[in-house]
Formats: structure tokens, sequence, C-alpha cells
């Protein structure tokens, strides 16, 4: 897995109307504590050989080194910057407290790494039915006042919440398809 150089983070002086109190940067892959970083569950994301692009993951550490998120970033090659990122919350994560009408931890985490601080907010939801594989999921569509951003939600059986936030490209059938678990051993520190 290929990792971007740098890290996501919010700037000084920006703000954006979906930021909750957990909107903070994203480090990538590196230990923050004595206890290794990395999650106890497998992480549900396009896998890195189905991305013709530049690919970062990033963990959302709580303070006594375990877990609370997975993140991944899907760039574009040439420098033509983001396109997409999945998130993976587990259930008690604080990024997964986002009060009404915020937007989700991951379109906040887009807009920063877009460098758009334009105020944006969820404007209304649609749950749609989504095969993936021989699954159905009830998918919420999160729609947003950015409409260049297609964002859509749904839950794990083991209750870890996965988020979607392209960057002007819609959401489609065919993604689902291509989302497979990857292991939690590929994000963990030694």
């Amino acid at each position: 897995m290929r990792t971007l150089p740098g890290s996501i983070g919010s700037s000084p002086g920006r703000r954006f109307a979906g930021r909750a109190t957990y909107h903070g940067g994203m480090s990538f892959l590196r230990r923050r504590s004595a206890t290794p970083a990395g999650p106890d569950f497998d992480v549900l994301a396009m896998d890195p050989g189905d991305w013709p692009g530049n690919l970062g993951a990033g963990l959302l550490p709580a303070p006594d080194g375990t877990c609370q998120g997975v993140f991944l970033r899907y760039d574009l090659f040439g420098g033509r910057g983001p396109a997409m990122i999945i998130g993976n919350l587990p259930e008690g994560s604080p990024a997964r407290e986002v009060p009404e009408g915020q937007v989700p931890f991951e379109v906040g985490q887009l807009l920063l790494a877009l460098e758009n601080d334009e105020e944006v907010t969820v404007v209304g939801t649609e749950d749609v039915p989504v095969m993936q594989g021989d699954n159905l999921l009830i998918v919420r569509r999160v729609k947003l006042s950015e409409g260049r951003i297609s964002c859509v939600q749904f839950d794990r059986s083991d209750n870890v919440l996965v988020t979607i936030a392209a960057w002007d490209r819609p959401i489609t059938d065919d993604l689902y398809a291509l989302l497979k678990p990857l292991p939690a051993e590929l994000f963990q520190q030694d």
C-alpha cells in the first residue's frame, strides 16, 4: 500500500459548518502511543490494486492508543487532487457523533484535502436499497449544500459505520461492487 506524503489536517483559520467537535487532522499510519495503533476490525474499502491513482491511509487514534476509525484517501494521478475518502468508524467513535445538519467527518476531511473553505451543510438524507454481492444494504445518501460532493453511509453487521465521500463524481452501484474487507493487519503498526 502506498502512503501519501504529509498528513491531512486542518489549516489555521479554516472553518466548516459541517465540522463536528472531532474534526481534527488525520494521522498517516504512525504510532501515537506505546500501544500499537490499528483497528481491531476489517476495513471495508476499495482494494488498493483496483485504484489507478495514489492511496493514503489514516488512523484515528484514541489517547489510549486504540483505533477509533480508519480512513482511506484515494487521489488522482498527476497531482490532480483527492477524488474520494472512505471511512470506517466503529461503534463508540467520537467521529460518529455529528450534530444534525453538520457534514460527516469524511466530508470534512475531503474539504480540507481540497483546501475548500466554503461552508457546507447537510440539506437532507434519503435511504435507498443497494446490492453488494449477495447482500442488501440500506444506504443513506447524504445530500449536501455543495453539489459537487457525493456522500453515502451504511452500517455493517458489526456496527462499523462506512462513509464514502467523493468529489465531483457520483457514487454508483459499481463502486459498492468494488468494496472488499481489507484485513486489520494491513493497518497495524509494528
